[in-house]
């Protein structure tokens, strides 16, 4: 396998608090992964996230997939 194919293989997961327009990291790694796709995110790269529910998304699209599944449970 390539680098391409496992992009992630060589870094770890990083932990994050999510805050207001920015977010702390708790422990160093180099992505963490969407509440949503399971897919991992560079940190880098990292542009969505809930500060309420603590959760990073790969995008706006996977962003507004888990809000409206959040407000399908509320009935």
């Amino acid at each position: 396998m390539n680098r391409m194919e496992r992009p992630f293989a060589f870094g770890q997961e990083a932990k994050i608090r999510y805050l207001d327009g920015e977010f702390q990291v708790l422990k160093h790694g180099a992505y963490v992964r969407c509440a949503v796709t399971d897919e991992p995110i560079r940190i880098e790269e990292l542009k969505y996230w809930s500060v309420a529910y603590q959760e990073p998304y790969i995008n706006a699209a996977a962003s507004l997939r888990r809000h409206l599944e959040r407000q399908r449970a509320k009935g």
